[in-house]
């Protein structure tokens, strides 16, 4: 083979690098311009929400005490396939069981990816209010895929929630200001590109975390790293 063969055939891999970086580059950007476009829908569309006090806006879904030294805070969507297979990894069981009451796992709403994830983060939030959050929640993730507003109500009935108590806070958007708010957290100070998305102690992991990566930073944290 000659050099200027050889020559010519590295030149058309490096285009096509390039040409696939700018592609990927793209879809990115595009995959975040939904997710933004669906975050406004949501936004606006909750002018009549109902107003929360204080008390209940600060108010998260926790496993573990308030004096752990490391809080993991999972900003999730129960429409989210990568949210859905980072919970059934088993990977939040693991790591609570390794470092019990030093960690903390908090859950906050990032509801873009279907155009039922709002109303299911707003369940979540009214499964929260009648203690049964956690329940509620593994349920989404692991026995069904339906998200619809007659589904969420009849998975309420089924783990033992207060029927009439749940439906009437769905119906209401009671809870539309609190999803509002983890929503805006997300989008506005973290930016995140998508689901889930993770904190630990207030700083923003890139992508959702294997055990090792958040073992080897929960780690350092403790070893006041």
């Amino acid at each position: 083979m000659s050099k200027e063969i050889r020559k010519r055939q590295r030149q058309v891999r490096r285009e096509k690098t390039h040409a696939q970086g700018s592609r990927y580059q793209w879809i990115g950007l595009g995959a975040l311009a939904l997710i933004l476009i669906a975050a406004v829908s949501f936004i606006s569309s909750g002018s009549k929400a109902q107003p929360l006090d204080e008390t209940r806006l600060a108010s998260n879904p926790t496993l573990g005490p308030d004096s752990a030294k490391v809080v993991i805070t999972e900003y999730g969507d129960f429409g989210c396939s990568s949210c859905r297979g980072w919970h059934n990894a088993g990977i939040m069981e693991q790591i609570m069981a390794m470092y019990g009451d030093q960690v903390q796992f908090v859950w906050k709403d990032f509801p873009v990816i279907t155009t039922e994830s709002p109303k299911a983060a707003e369940a979540g939030q009214c499964a929260f209010d009648q203690g049964k959050f956690w329940e509620y929640h593994d349920f989404l993730y692991e026995e069904t895929y339906s998200l619809y507003e007659d589904d969420l109500k009849s998975y309420a009935t089924q783990l033992g929630l207060d029927k009439e108590q749940f439906n009437q806070c769905l119906d209401s958007g009671q809870n539309r200001a609190k999803v509002e708010q983890s929503l805006n957290e997300a989008l506005r100070e973290y930016a995140f590109p998508g689901t889930p998305s993770f904190l630990v102690n207030g700083k923003k992991l890139i992508g959702p975390p294997t055990f090792e990566v958040l073992k080897s930073t929960i780690d350092s944290i403790l070893a006041g790293g």
